[in-house]
């Protein structure tokens, strides 16, 4: 099983580094389009996976010989679908290498002992001791690395940040756990814009942690949206817009770009001082560099001129990403014990209407989830608005185990049934004469004016006419839900005072 495993990471370094083992990349294909070539190779991945498997429960079966044989032929033939993905345009290597950490993960688990699989059933360590970090040293560096110095380096363990890590450890612990989960349900789309960014997968966890705990559609009350929480200008700035309704601050691969851009631009300026980056993260960049300075004059965060001239906010802020982040590597240390989550992106087409509220009761938490599917589904499509019916051959984003799931019980028999039926059910309209009184803060009453939705308008379409109000002042107003902010022909729209 050791051979095995080194075949297999030396692929998985080949993706990310350039292998240097004999197996020759094969020649990009001529005549297939990009991403039928792609799809060809995502279906290798994913029957060379279920045939290493085989191999396993050969294996457990105390087949040795011919287990060896599956074993190695499937792992034969990841290494060449991995290698023709290198030089195949559109092909998601982020994808195979994902394939081959959950593969190798689980094959040494299944090949050992039953006293040492116990010690560490149901456990993934993510950092720099982790299985992936350890066997992959260019992968763990990306974990920790940042701006060439350790990222263990760099955080000092000073009181703010101990305090920190008692916090999470204690009463947000379940909130920790939760921004976990949801973050390896994001990785695939996340961690690839950090990585090119040459950023630590740990501050991009730490940074999530503190910002959402992971739920895409996060809107603050000051109005930062998004996984990252950014602020609507703040997001202009680094190429996050409105399109087509769809505020792309709520898009987990764009704003984790964003975020690195941003995160990067500020290093330069603060000298890599990480602390005065983050603050500015939070409480805003200039307020940061009149404060703190620029450069190499730049004060330190710790410095009781900043820490203690900052907002509560900013102040409380830091030293949490930085905890987030030092727990994310460093688990072991702390009696922490991350869940293990194999995450490979799939997809369904609806054989029949549905919304994501539906499909969360149908789906219920099989497939490994103890918390059912909600949040998983609406970070995977945030586009969608998860009470909205969905027609008919729409395709979703969903966790690959998923797909059997939905085949099982969501498209016909009992689960289906009672699902569209508990979405049907509405609360009843109140007689008339009582309707209860609805007050809102901001200039209402009297003066407000009403607008009548037209078919094809969009809340941006309407902001645009009054030519004063932001589509923000709009959806906030009349309670319309980020990101898409649904409405519909006929329905009033009472526009605030900046459309008067």
């Amino acid at each position: 099983m050791r051979l095995v495993q080194r075949v297999g990471w030396c692929v998985v370094v080949g993706l990310l580094a350039g292998c240097a083992g004999p197996a020759p990349r094969a020649p990009r294909a001529a005549q297939a389009a990009p991403e039928d070539a792609a799809t060809a190779l995502y279906a290798r991945l994913d029957s060379s996976t279920l045939r290493y498997a085989n191999g396993l429960e050969l294996l457990r079966n105390g087949e040795d010989a011919r287990a060896r044989v599956e074993l190695d032929a499937a792992l034969d033939e990841l290494r060449d679908a991995a290698s023709s993905c290198i030089d195949t345009r559109g092909c998601d290597a982020q994808r195979f290498v994902a394939g081959f950490d959950a593969l190798l993960r689980r094959g040494p688990a299944d090949s050992r002992g039953e006293d040492d699989a116990d010690a560490d059933a149901g456990v993934t360590q993510a950092g720099e001791g982790g299985p992936l970090a350890g066997a992959l040293p260019e992968l763990g560096r990306s974990v920790t690395l940042l701006k060439g110095r350790e990222l263990s380096e760099l955080i000092e363990m000073n009181a703010p940040v101990q305090v920190a890590l008692e916090e999470w450890l204690t009463q947000y612990r379940p909130n920790l756990m939760a921004a976990y989960t949801n973050y390896q349900y994001l990785r695939w789309q996340m961690l690839p814009e950090y990585d090119k960014a040459g950023l630590p997968e740990a501050l991009l966890f730490g940074m999530l942690a503190k910002e959402s705990g992971g739920k895409v559609h996060a809107v603050s009350r000051s109005g930062a949206s998004g996984p990252l929480q950014f602020m609507y200008a703040t997001g202009l700035r680094f190429g996050l817009r409105t399109v087509d309704g769809f505020d792309q601050r709520f898009d987990p691969r764009l704003s984790a770009r964003a975020n690195a851009a941003y995160i990067n631009e500020q290093l330069a300026i603060f000298n890599n001082n990480l602390e005065l980056v983050i603050g500015a993260y939070n409480g805003g960049e200039g307020a940061m560099q009149r404060r703190a300075g620029r450069g190499e004059a730049a004060l330190s965060f710790w410095n009781p001129q900043i820490y203690y001239g900052v907002s509560p906010e900013t102040r409380e802020y830091v030293p949490m990403v930085l905890a987030a982040a030092w727990l994310f590597m460093h688990p072991e240390r702390y009696n922490l014990e991350w869940p293990q989550i194999t995450m490979q992106p799939g997809s369904i087409t609806l054989q029949q209407p549905a919304s994501i509220a539906e499909l969360t009761i149908c789906l219920g938490q099989q497939g490994g989830a103890a918390d059912g599917w909600f949040r998983t589904l609406r970070n995977l499509n945030p586009q969608l608005d998860p009470q909205q019916s969905i027609p008919a051959g729409s395709s979703l984003v969903v966790p690959q185990q998923l797909g059997a799931v939905y085949a099982r019980n969501c498209v016909q028999g009992r689960w289906q049934q009672l699902a569209s039926q508990l979405h049907a059910a509405a609360l009843p309209e109140p007689p008339a004469g009582m309707r209860p009184r609805i007050t809102r803060s901001g200039a209402a009453g009297a003066g407000a004016r009403v607008y009548v939705v037209r078919k094809g308008d969009t809340v941006a379409a309407i902001a645009r006419r009054t030519a004063r109000c932001s589509m923000r002042d709009i959806a906030d107003y009349n309670a319309l839900r980020a990101p898409h902010y649904p409405i519909k022909a006929g329905q009033r729209l009472r526009l605030p005072a900046c459309a008067h």
